[in-house]
């Protein structure tokens, strides 16, 4: 039996950025299905748009209106960058650099980030989850950590916005995320400067993951989303005498938002930002040179990255 030859095409929107996207043929006979070999194609990495800063450790942004892209700091001081999705009460990510540099680890009370509507944010500013949602196993969780900005009480102000937190498993939060912040803050002390991406995620790009929900006790919003899954990834550059990035290192990390046994290493976790690109659906590291982001987004080595 002979079929039919020639050219077929089919139109894609709404593809990410920098990403590369699989596909393959299928022949319906009868009722059997035929498969043809599986292709690949990546999309042009595109330009941030014109009013983004060039700041390494910026992800590509997403618009839309449900999201705010937010900049925060303190004078000349870079504090963090967010992408805030107003609908789920979440930032996506944050995004901001960190060195070795200490100051005073005073504690601040939460507050509604001024720029967000409150609405749109958490009601967790004067009592935990426990109280307002009814479920003690979850903390108020930095995306920036507090640990990570103590260089003067703005910053460390702004790092307690309701809307630098989310429902956080405290057995989650309390260990293996734990560990993994200190030993950023480790790596913050070997180079210049780290360049760090937290985020967190409900599902994987075309995933149908369940999402569990905690229900408010006579507070706004009534009920809200938990995420299913935190992740990070950090970037490390070496730079030539006119500071121009010449090499660069990369390494993710992706966990489930589950309690994990005594003892688990966050080492086990690590994956490349190439994979973290693929779960989330996120162009990371826009800013760096294309030859540079390229090749340091395959690692998935925390010892290669620790070494660089």
């Amino acid at each position: 039996m002979s079929y039919p030859s020639g050219s077929y095409s089919v139109a894609v929107a709404s593809l990410n950025p920098g990403t590369t996207y699989y596909y393959r043929a299928v022949i319906q006979h009868g009722t059997k299905d035929y498969y043809g070999e599986v292709m690949s194609f990546q999309t042009q990495s595109a330009q941030q748009p014109s009013d983004v800063p060039g700041w390494l450790e910026l992800p590509y942004v997403t618009t839309g209106a449900d999201f705010h892209v937010g900049y925060l700091g303190s004078g000349s001081t870079r504090n963090y960058s967010y992408l805030y999705d107003k609908a789920n009460y979440t930032a996506l990510w944050s995004a901001y650099p960190l060195t070795g540099e200490t100051g005073s680890s005073k504690s601040t009370s939460w507050s509604y980030n001024p720029d967000i509507p409150m609405d749109c944010q958490i009601d967790v500013k004067n009592s935990s989850y426990g109280t307002n949602y009814g479920s003690t196993a979850y903390n108020r969780g930095h995306q920036v950590p507090a640990g990570d900005r103590t260089q003067n009480s703005t910053v460390r102000s702004q790092v307690y916005y309701l809307t630098n937190q989310t429902p956080q498993l405290e057995a989650f939060n309390g260990n293996i995320w734990a560990s993994l912040e200190n030993a950023v803050r480790g790596q913050a002390t070997q180079t210049d400067t780290l360049y760090v991406v937290t985020g967190a995620s409900f599902r994987k790009v075309g995933g149908n993951e369940t999402i569990k929900h905690l229900t408010g006790n006579g507070v706004t919003p009534a009920s809200i989303p938990v995420p299913n899954y935190y992740w990070k990834v950090l970037l490390k550059v070496k730079r030539n005498s006119a500071k121009q990035v010449t090499s660069a290192s990369a390494i993710g990390f992706w966990f489930e938002h589950k309690t994990y046994a005594n003892g688990s290493s966050y080492t086990d976790y690590a994956v490349s930002v190439d994979q973290i690109e693929s779960f989330t659906g996120f162009d990371f590291f826009a800013n760096l040179p294309e030859s540079c982001e390229a090749s340091c987004e395959t690692n998935s080595s925390w010892t290669s990255f620790t070494n660089f």
